[in-house]
């Protein structure tokens, strides 16, 4: 078996990887990189998450200080990410600890409210969040 460099080739590197762990030649596992690879797994999925609430909130900051423009755009896609960020926390679980860690949803809001500034123009936002997590993620809530 030739080596493979994580560098250069990282499929390969990653298939090499799950070939000596199935084969139990753990001594030659690069555990380094499988450790890094690891951990951007759980980091990917917090991205993920952040980036769909980001979404969600500045959808509703949107639907609630643009009421003239409502409609069956913003709806779905308010629907969907709802939708997506309920999916994603019943197959991730334990991302349930960031909706309710009060300093991420600061973080998210500020991002949203930076994505609402962006597409709205307006900047009269609140500085931080009014709504619950519980409101925010609930299908049938608007503000």
């Amino acid at each position: 078996m030739t080596t493979n460099n994580y560098e250069i080739d990282i499929i390969a590197w990653a298939n090499q990887q799950a070939w000596l762990i199935r084969y139990k030649k753990f001594d030659l596992l690069d555990l380094e990189h499988i450790a890094e690879e690891i951990e951007d797994v759980g980091k990917s999925e917090q991205r993920e998450l952040a980036s769909r609430m980001a979404v969600l909130i500045a959808h509703l900051l949107k639907w609630q200080y643009q009421a003239e423009r409502q409609g069956s755009s913003w709806r779905r896609t308010i629907k969907e990410q709802r939708k997506a960020i309920a999916g994603h926390l019943k197959s991730v679980p334990s991302l349930k600890t960031k909706i309710a860690d009060a300093e991420w949803v600061a973080i998210i809001w500020s991002d949203a409210v930076t994505l609402a500034i962006k597409e709205t123009g307006l900047e009269n936002f609140p500085e931080t969040c009014p709504w619950t997590v519980d409101d925010i993620l609930n299908q049938d809530w608007h503000p």
